[in-house]
C-alpha cells in the first residue's frame, strides 16, 4: 500500500501526518508530491522526508489533479501492483481514517473507496454549502448517493491506476470527474464514514470557492447543456415539420433524427467520454435506445394530444420523463466501457514528472 499525499505550500501538519502514519503502519509507503510550492517550503518537505516519506515534485504549481497523476505515474513505475490511498496534507484526514480506507481497499474487490464526511459540528459555511450543492447535483445527474463528492481521502486498487491516469482534469475538478466517469468504466464506489475535521475554518485549503466550484460543476453542466440543446433542436424541428406536413409521425421521426445525431456526438466526446471504445458498438446501442425512446415519445404524444394537451406542452411532459431514463441508460449501457483489468507487475517508463 502506498499513501499518496499531494501538497501545495504545506505547513508542519504535513510532517506530523507523515510521522503518525509511519508510526501506525511502518509497512506502507508514503509518497508526497510537492506541487510547485517553492523554496520557502523546502524545510517542510525536508521534514516530511526525514519523518519517513519519499518526496518528489516540480517547480511550478499545476494543480491537485496534476499532482495526483504525477504520483500515480511514479507509483506505477517504481511500485507496480501497489494499492493507493490519497490523502490531503492539511490535517483534515486523521491517521486512523486513512488506515481504515487502506484496509477497506484491500477488501473492496476493485471498488473505489471514499472517505465520506458527514459535516457535523463546526463546519465552515462555504464547505457545508458547497458540499451540499455538489452532493445533490451529483445524485440528480448520476443517481449515485455519494454523501461527500469533494473528499480528498480516497482509496484505489492497483488495477485502477491506468484508468485514473486517463481521466481528464488538472485541479479540483479531477476528483469529481473520477466519480462521474466511474460508472461508465464499470467501477463501483464504496463510501466509508470518516471524521469531519476543519482546522482554523479550513484556512489552509487552496480550494477557490468560485473558480473551482465552476470547474467542479462543469461535467454536470455539459450533460445538461447537451440535453437542453437536443431538446431545443427536437422541439423546433417537431413544430416546423408538423407545420409543413401535418403528419405527427413524420414530425416526431424527422426531428428526433436530427437531435439524436447531435446529442450522440456531444455525449460521446464531451459528456461520457466513450470515444475510447468502439464507435460501431456505441452507435448500435445509441440507436437501440433512440428507437425505444422514439416509440415511447410517439405513444405519449399521441395520447396526450388526444386528451387535449397542446403539442408543445405534451412534448415538454414527455421529454422530461424520458430524460431521466435516457441519461441512466446512456451512462450505464450505451457509453459504458469495460472495467480496467489489473496489470500487476508491469513497469511503465517514467521519463519525467511532467503529468
Amino acid at each position: 500500500m502506498i499513501i499518496l499525499i499531494p501538497a501545495y505550500e504545506p505547513d508542519a501538519r504535513l510532517t506530523a501526518l507523515v510521522t503518525e502514519l509511519r508510526a501506525a503502519d511502518p509497512c506502507s509507503g508514503i509518497l508526497v508530491i510537492d506541487d510547485g510550492s517553492g523554496s520557502h517550503f523546502a524545510d517542510v518537505f525536508a521534514g516530511a522526508r526525514a519523518a519517513g516519506a519519499e518526496v518528489i515534485g516540480y517547480e511550478v504549481n499545476r494543480g491537485k489533479g496534476r499532482a495526483l497523476k504525477a504520483g500515480l505515474r511514479y507509483i506505477q513505475e517504481y511500485y507496480p501492483g501497489q494499492d493507493v490511498v490519497c490523502a490531503d496534507s492539511d490535517g483534515q484526514h486523521t491517521t486512523t481514517d486513512i488506515l481504515r480506507i487502506a484496509e477497506r481497499v484491500r477488501q473492496a474487490d476493485g471498488a473505489m473507496v471514499l472517505g465520506g464526511r458527514r459535516f457535523t459540528g463546526d463546519v465552515p459555511t462555504r464547505s457545508r454549502i458547497g458540499n451540499a450543492l455538489s452532493r445533490r447535483a451529483f445524485r440528480l445527474a448520476t443517481g449515485v448517493p455519494v454523501h461527500d463528492t469533494q473528499t480528498g481521502l480516497r482509496g484505489y486498487p492497483a488495477g485502477m491506476i491506468d484508468w485514473l491516469l486517463s481521466v481528464k482534469g488538472d485541479r479540483f475538478e479531477y476528483e469529481l470527474n473520477l466519480l462521474l466517469q466511474s460508472r461508465a468504466a464499470g467501477i463501483a464506489i464504496e463510501e466509508v464514514e470518516i471524521e469531519t475535521v476543519y482546522l482554523e475554518h479550513n484556512a489552509s485549503s487552496h480550494f477557490r470557492p468560485v473558480v473551482d466550484s465552476l470547474k467542479v460543476c462543469a461535467p454536470l453542466v455539459r450533460f445538461v447543456a447537451s440535453s437542453l440543446g437536443a431538446f431545443v433542436i427536437d422541439a423546433v424541428g417537431l413544430v416546423v415539420i408538423y407545420a409543413l406536413t401535418g403528419s405527427l409521425l413524420l414530425s416526431v421521426v424527422g426531428a428526433r433524427l436530427v437531435s439524436a445525431t447531435a446529442n450522440f456526438l456531444i455525449n460521446r466526446h464531451a459528456v461520457f467520454h466513450g470515444d475510447r471504445g468502439s464507435l460501431r458498438r456505441d452507435i448500435l446501442r445509441y440507436l437501440t435506445l433512440a428507437l425505444a425512446l422514439l416509440a415511447s415519445s410517439y405513444v405519449w404524444l399521441a395520447v396526450l394530444t388526444q386528451w387535449g394537451v397542446p403539442l408543445v406542452a405534451a412534448k415538454l411532459i414527455t421529454d422530461t420523463t424520458l430524460y431521466v431514463i435516457s441519461f441512466h441508460v446512456q451512462r450505464r449501457y450505451v457509453f459504458a466501457t469495460a472495467a480496467v483489468e489489473p496489470r500487476v507487475g508491469e513497469r511503465v517508463r517514467l521519463s519525467s514528472l511532467q503529468p
